[in-house]
């Protein structure tokens, strides 16, 4: 089981918090959570509920954390096991996460995927994303994993994708010519691009586009 206890600031003021697996007693504050988090036009249908969330619990409880501050459940971030192939690593979300039911999670596998991870809108500016972002790679470490992978929204790339090619707008991103609000916090994080994936997400503000990046093990020479 995963406890990290930390403090977090609010205006120079800090705050105790706490990043842990998440249980069964938490599944409906982060399905409010995810509601909050990922309004209309982000399709419904993509937001969790409760046999997905128990999947994350009973197949790989290492990889279901949340951060709670002062008490209150405020944020989550899923992972599972995969086997990544770094010469082929197009796919889809829906593929490689069993539309989020992670049936599929490889007890053997080399890699820890990010299925999804979400704040509460009204606690964004307290740095909480990052904070998971680097109990994930403590989860790496610890299982001895080669790296860990995922796809990035683009939700900025709607407004540019008129003038520019979603490879054009990506490398703009890590000029920072233009800010992405997902992918400049992945960048922010640690995390290098791999590739541009095409009908990652159902997600018309990234023009169904994702980007996958990696943050490799340091201990592992891959």
């Amino acid at each position: 089981m995963y406890t990290k206890q930390l403090y977090v600031f609010e205006d120079n003021k800090p705050i105790k918090a706490t990043i842990r697996n998440y249980n069964s007693e938490d599944f409906q504050d982060l399905i409010k959570i995810q509601r909050e988090s990922f309004p209309l036009p982000f399709p419904e249908e993509l937001l969790w509920n409760t046999e997905q969330l128990s999947n994350h619990v009973q197949l790989f409880q290492a990889g279901a954390l949340c951060i709670e501050v002062d008490g209150v459940v405020c944020g989550s971030m899923t992972g599972m096991l995969v086997n990544f192939d770094p010469e082929n690593p197009i796919h889809t979300w829906e593929e490689v996460t069993n539309s989020g039911y992670i049936n599929n999670h490889d007890p053997n596998g080399n890699s820890l995927y990010v299925v999804d991870i979400c704040i509460s809108p009204s606690y964004r500016k307290l740095g909480l994303g990052k904070l998971l972002m680097q109990s994930m790679y403590d989860v790496v470490i610890h299982h001895q994993l080669d790296r860990l992978v995922g796809g990035g929204r683009l939700p900025g790339y709607h407004k540019h994708a008129s003038s520019l090619t979603i490879e054009e707008y990506v490398k703009r991103v890590f000029t920072g010519e233009v800010y992405d609000p997902v992918i400049t916090f992945l960048i922010r994080c640690g995390r290098t691009p791999v590739a541009v994936a095409p009908n990652y997400l159902e997600d018309e503000e990234s023009c169904h586009y994702g980007l996958l990046m990696e943050w490799k093990n340091p201990f592992h020479l891959i």
